[in-house]
């Protein structure tokens, strides 16, 4: 399964499962936010640390490649938020005992 999403992720956007992980982690030791709203938080900062990857590295001189580079940067976002909720019940269901 996880070898056909990263066929769809961008190799240098990888990094940002890790990133995206550790910041799950973080929210969730922190209690500060209610954990059904996780997913959302991550996958809100996965599209905009895409975006900022996407813009740093296109050419957006037309509108055409303006919307591809918005396209691109949301569906890489929700892929890398995806796959760090995704390692998230990886680990977990490594350490249950049944």
């Amino acid at each position: 399964m996880e070898q056909i999403i990263t066929n769809y992720v961008k190799p240098e956007l990888l990094v940002l499962v890790i990133v995206l992980y550790f910041l799950g982690m973080g929210l969730k030791h922190a209690q500060t936010v209610k954990d059904k709203y996780i997913p959302y938080i991550l996958g809100a900062c996965g599209c905009l640390l895409s975006a900022i990857y996407v813009i740093a590295t296109c050419p957006l001189g037309t509108m055409q490649e303006i919307a591809m580079a918005v396209f691109t940067a949301i569906v890489q976002g929700i892929l890398v938020a995806g796959l760090s909720t995704y390692a998230n019940q990886i680990v977990k269901q490594t350490k249950k005992t049944e």
